[in-house]
This record gives C-alpha cells, sequence and structure tokens, in this order.
C-alpha cells in the first residue's frame, strides 16, 4: 500500500484557530475549528467548510490534520465546523440532514465570507453526511458558496444511503442509527465549553433522542425522505460539483445519476476505494487527491484555469481480476474516461438465465433459498478499515442459486450497471430478489464485483408499492451497483439469485419460492478502444502532518460465525475495540467499543434479529465522560419490534439512563 507523502514545507506559513464561536441568528453559537494562512488578513483566501456532527475534537480529528492544514498552505482557510447540539457546538441535533442544519450552513457560510481574512469565496467539501450537506446547501444556493466536491453522497435521500436498497430494508440502517445514537449522546469538551459541558450534556441526553425509530416509521419514498434528495430538482444545483466515490463504498450509484441530471458544471471520479478520503483509501491505488483538490478549488474559487474543466467528465477505475479476500489492500487495473453519462456509443451484452446458466436460451426457474443467503458477502458499505469485504462467493453454494456462463474466448470489460430482467411469481404477497455478479477464475475461486437486491413490492414504485398477486408473474428489473472491471479471457462469469441476501437486508415477513421466466442479465460493455484523450496521471498521496497520538492499549477486531446445533440459530458478529489512545494536543483520551450482532434461523424469517451497540469514553486528568447505547430490532410478521437503552456516566457516576421499547407496523418491507 502506497505511503502519504508528508508535507510540511508549504507556499504559505499556516496558523491554527483551535475554536471559535460562529453565532446562528437564534443566538446559539456553533464551535470551529481554523487553519488559514498566517497571512491571510492582509492577502485574504477563500473558505472551505466541512460541517459535519462528528466531533471536530475528536471524531474526525485524525483525518482533519492530514487535509485542513495542507489546504491552508496553499492559500486557503481549511474550516471544520461541529453541528448544532454535536461535538463542542451548543443547542440540540434532533436528526439527520434537518432545515435546521441547513439553516445553520447558510448561516455559517455567511459568517466565513465576511470575515477579514475570506475573499468572499467559500467551498463545501465532505464525505458521507459532509458529502450529503454540501450538495443540500448548494441547491439552497448562498451567495458566497461557489463550488462543492461531494464524497461517498447520495442525490436520493431513498433510493440510495443507509436506509434502503431497492426498496429493501437495510440493516444498515440499524447500524447506521445506533452509531448515530451513540454519536448524538456524547459530550463537549470542557476544555473548550468550561464548567457548563454537563449542563450541555445532560440537554443532548434529554433530548437529541433515538433519530432511528423515525427512520423506520418512514419505509415508503415519502416526504422524509424526498427532503434532502437534490434529485427532486437538480436544476438547483448551480455551482460546480466534484463528485467522487469508490466501487467499496455503497454511495456510487449516485455519482453516475448526477453526471446524467445535473446541468452545473460537474465532474466525477470513481476509484476501487471504500468509504475514505481517496489519499488514504483502502483498497487503493490511493492518489494525490488534496492536490486533485487544489486543482478543483483554484478553479472555481480563486479563478485559476488549471485545465481540470477541459478534461473528460467521468474518470473510473477499471478493475483486473483479484482473489476474494475479506481484507483487500490494492485493486490492480487503470483509469479510464467518459465525456458523458451514460456513454453515448456504449453497448450491451444479454446472457439468458436458465436451468443450463447464463447463455442463449432462456427457461423458467424457482428460488427457494435459506433465510441466510448472503453470508459471503461484504458489508453494504465498506470503510477498508477491516475484515469487511466478500468471501469467495463459493461458500454461498447451498445458499443461492449459481447461473454460468462458460468460460470466455475473449476479453470482457464491464462499465456501468448490470441489469437482471425478469417476469417473477411469488409464493407470498411482499418478496425480495437478490442478485450478485461474480467473476470465476480458472481455479474455481469467486470473487464478487456487484451485487443488488430489490423489494418486489416496490417494483414499479418506492412511493406507492404494490403487493404482489400471489402466484401471477409481473416485470420486474433489478439493479446491480454499477461497477468497471475487466474479465479476461478464461474467466467465467456467475450471478447467484435468490430471494434472501441476509445480512445485507431484513428478510420478507413470510418464507417466498419465486418462480422466474424470461431471466437475462444485461452488461453494459466498455470498448476499451475507445481509450478518450490521454490523462495526466494522478500525484502520489500527500497530506499535512499527521495526528500525534500515544497508543496506551492496542485494540482488537473480529468477524466470528456461530452456529447453535440444537436450535439451528446461526449469529455472524463483528467487533472492534479501538484500545486506549491519547491524542497529544488535546490530551484527551479516547476509547470506543462496537458490537453488531446478526441471528437468524435458516428456514425463519422472523428470527431475524440485529443488536448494536456501542461505547465510547473520553477522559482527562480527573475528568471523565462514557456512553452506553444499545438498539435492537427483530422482523416479526407484521412489526418491527425496537428496543433501545442509553446510558451515560462520568466521574462522579450516573447521568442518565433511559430505556425505548417499541413496535412499528411494517409497510411492504
Amino acid at each position: 500500500m502506497q505511503q502519504i507523502a508528508v508535507k510540511t514545507d508549504f507556499p504559505r506559513t499556516v496558523r491554527e484557530i483551535e475554536n471559535t464561536w460562529i453565532p446562528m441568528p437564534d443566538g446559539t453559537r456553533l464551535a470551529a475549528r481554523i487553519w488559514l494562512p498566517e497571512d491571510a488578513e492582509a492577502d485574504p483566501v477563500p473558505a472551505i467548510l466541512e460541517y459535519l456532527p462528528y466531533r471536530k475534537r475528536d471524531g474526525t480529528v485524525e483525518r482533519d490534520h492530514l487535509t485542513h492544514p495542507y489546504f491552508a498552505g496553499h492559500g486557503y482557510a481549511g474550516v471544520r465546523v461541529d453541528m448544532r447540539g454535536t461535538g463542542d457546538s451548543e443547542g440540540v441535533c434532533l436528526g439527520e440532514y434537518l432545515l435546521q442544519e441547513q439553516d445553520d450552513a447558510l448561516a455559517v457560510i455567511e459568517w466565513l465570507a465576511t470575515q477579514p481574512w475570506c475573499s468572499g469565496k467559500v467551498g463545501m467539501i465532505g464525505i458521507s453526511w459532509g458529502g450529503f450537506n454540501g450538495l443540500q446547501i448548494a441547491a439552497r444556493q448562498p451567495e458566497a458558496l461557489a463550488a462543492v466536491i461531494t464524497l461517498c453522497s447520495t442525490d436520493d435521500r431513498y433510493a440510495d444511503d443507509i436506509h434502503f436498497m431497492g426498496g429493501a430494508m437495510l440493516t444498515d440502517k440499524l447500524a447506521w442509527g445506533a452509531t448515530a445514537f451513540a454519536i448524538a449522546n456524547t459530550p463537549p469538551d470542557p476544555a473548550i465549553v468550561g464548567a457548563r459541558w454537563r449542563d450541555m450534556w445532560k440537554e443532548r441526553l434529554d433530548n437529541n433522542g433515538l433519530w432511528f425509530l423515525d427512520w423506520v416509521r418512514h419505509q415508503r419514498r415519502d416526504a422524509f425522505y424526498r427532503h434532502g434528495s437534490i434529485c427532486e430538482d437538480y436544476s438547483a444545483v448551480k455551482v460546480p460539483v466534484y463528485a467522487v466515490g469508490g466501487y467499496a463504498d455503497g454511495y456510487t450509484n449516485p455519482i453516475f445519476r448526477m453526471m446524467s441530471n445535473l446541468s452545473c458544471p460537474r465532474k466525477a471520479l470513481v476509484g476501487p476505494w471504500a468509504h475514505k478520503y481517496p489519499h488514504f483509501a483502502t483498497p487503493g491505488p490511493r492518489i494525490g487527491f488534496l492536490q486533485e483538490c487544489l486543482r478543483w478549488w483554484d478553479q472555481h474559487l480563486k479563478g485559476i484555469e488549471t485545465g481540470i474543466m477541459n478534461e473528460p467528465m467521468i474518470r473510473a477505475w477499471m478493475q483486473e481480476p483479484s482473489a476474494p479476500s475479506p481484507v483487500s489492500t490494492e485493486r490492480p487495473g487503470r483509469w479510464i474516461s467518459a465525456a458523458s453519462w451514460p456513454v453515448p456509443e456504449a453497448t450491451e451484452l444479454v446472457l439468458h438465465i436458465s436451468e443450463t446458466g447464463l447463455g442463449d436460451t432462456t427457461g423458467p426457474f424457482t428460488l427457494a433459498c435459506p433465510e441466510n443467503a448472503g453470508l459471503a458477502a461484504q458489508t453494504w458499505c465498506m470503510y477498508g478499515a477491516g475484515p469487511d469485504g466478500p468471501l469467495d462467493q463459493n461458500r454461498e453454494a447451498g445458499r443461492m442459486r449459481f447461473f454460468e456462463t462458460a468460460p470466455l474466448e475473449k476479453d470482457l470489460e464491464i462499465f456501468g450497471f448490470p441489469m437482471v430482467h425478469t417476469r417473477v411469481a411469488s409464493t407470498s404477497s411482499q418478496a425480495n430478489l437478490a442478485g450478485v455478479l461474480s467473476l470465476v477464475a480458472p481455479d474455481g475461486t469467486a470473487t464478487l464485483v456487484s451485487f443488488g437486491v430489490l423489494n418486489l413490492t416496490h417494483r414499479n414504485s418506492h412511493s406507492d408499492p404494490n403487493t404482489l398477486p400471489i402466484g401471477e408473474p409481473v416485470d420486474a428489473t433489478l439493479q446491480l451497483n454499477v461497477i468497471g472491471q475487466r474479465v479476461p479471457a478464461g474467466y467465467k462469469l456467475r450471478l447467484a439469485l435468490s430471494q434472501a441476501y441476509w445480512p445485507i437486508i431484513y428478510p420478507s415477513p413470510t418464507k417466498a419460492v419465486l418462480t422466474l421466466t424470461d431471466a437475462r442479465l444485461v452488461l453494459p460493455i466498455h470498448d476499451p478502444a475507445q481509450v478518450g484523450p490521454a490523462l495526466a496521471e494522478f500525484g502520489p498521496p500527500e497530506s499535512a502532518t499527521p495526528l500525534q497520538t500515544e497508543v496506551l492499549r492496542e485494540g482488537s477486531e473480529h468477524r466470528t460465525l456461530k452456529l447453535d446445533y440444537p436450535t439451528g440459530l446461526e449469529t455472524y458478529t463483528r467487533y472492534d475495540d479501538t484500545g486506549e489512545v491519547t491524542h497529544l494536543h488535546t490530551g484527551l483520551t479516547l476509547h470506543y467499543e462496537n458490537e453488531d450482532r446478526f441471528e437468524i434461523h435458516p428456514d425463519d424469517p422472523n428470527s431475524a434479529r440485529l443488536t448494536c451497540r456501542w461505547i465510547k469514553r473520553y477522559s482527562r486528568d480527573d475528568w471523565m465522560a462514557e456512553v452506553d447505547a444499545s438498539v435492537s430490532m427483530q422482523a416479526l410478521p407484521d412489526i418491527w419490534r425496537i428496543s433501545a437503552t442509553l446510558t451515560a456516566t462520568d466521574a462522579d457516576g450516573l447521568v442518565i439512563t433511559r430505556d425505548w421499547n417499541e413496535e412499528i407496523p411494517r409497510d411492504h418491507v
């Protein structure tokens, strides 16, 4: 894995404002950390805002140290702001992507633009939540906002987010819901807010709530998800947008949708990466992403012609085959480009699906797979920080149905969205359909390259789902995730299908048997002869000086699968312990633990239960604060049964303990 080159000699000397307060119109103050050139008041610079709930003091501090001082050294102000009710900021936070969040961002941008060290131009950068709100705030059109870099984000909060995939409920809804629950209830740092820290913490514990309940109450694409989805009006985004992501991430599909539908100046960069910034992401190759950002910022915030807008709209990684591994550090391949999306000259390969495999013939077949189909899958959104990648897909034998081509006689390159078109009849009024595309190497190993799921009641609409007519065929289209993949001659393509995909999605209320007819896999084909213009190589990964830490206790992680032989219950567990680490610049010592426990019986969809627990502990000298948060959800025939607990303690003992217990009706999911 390519190491990051640390830069300390920049064109402009950097100074840091450890914390400053940005006033909101209602009097609430948001906490900001700012890096900027030492002489910025004499020679003002554009500001680059990253606006998050993830705690600038400790949650994102490692990557902040790599990124924002680097921007400052090249003539920008790197600004990291804690959202209302999070980190060191005042107030409460009642959910994600709320109107209040956007209104606060508008006030932050206006404040930045009027500072004596700011040129009046502001850019926004962010990954995940920060990528989401960069797009959402661009649609609000604040005068000073001049450009956005959005990473691992979405234009549609229903279609592509942690909540649903193809209308099927992702288990990540709960995994992330528990994570957000824990983060939202952590305290501010007394070193920043002083003696009032405990009162501020108590206000959060009493009011921030369990957002996950709202997420489960909304199971179709209603106003809850339309809010904050820029696809509702792409034309509202006027400023230039650079959309960045990776195939191992959960948010890559929207990048291509935005390239097709946005009308503003726009570019896309898609690598092999997981949910991380590309200068330190895995799987590699890592790139000089901060240099690429500077080209974007110089062009749109300083008016310097960098040539970036003369290059093809899309630059994407065409992967070469690699062995299956839950931990992937590098994906071999090459960069390709596209001037627009969809690619006008692209062709398709149609492979019919039948009992005999993938080829020229079609015929009916049934799916009656166990509820634990999918246990060799990757996580829905890989983070590249542990064993979250897919296993050899041969482990799905007996759990999913395999359909294969003969060994290919010539090389093939796939670039775009693989699609499965079929007619399907179900024995149940609600059922899911899952598909996995794999490469089968000459030695027989099978590597997952793309997957997708479809809630068949959502086959025509996520807003107005329809129950399945029992036993009657209906048309359905299953979209797999976008991919760029070369398939060499001698390899086979495999499509695996099932009506379950645990632990990626929750199962249907009842066990369904599906009969598929007229089924075909359609692959978008890339012509390597269409090479396009020559592309300059990316520079090597660079950063500013990393955060200095002291490791007091090493962490650990594991992924285990346990079978209870008497009951047949399977328990898949993901556990991570960060150990104990002290940040030397603040003296703050951190310790996090996270366990996600997935339970299911292969024959019983109503046995599916996920429990997620987080422990977050902060300490310095004689000060300590700890949050212990747990959320559980079971999928029963007609309801989602949810329970949660929250316990907060400090050096004096118990601060608060709360419990939630709720049953929410299932709505076509």
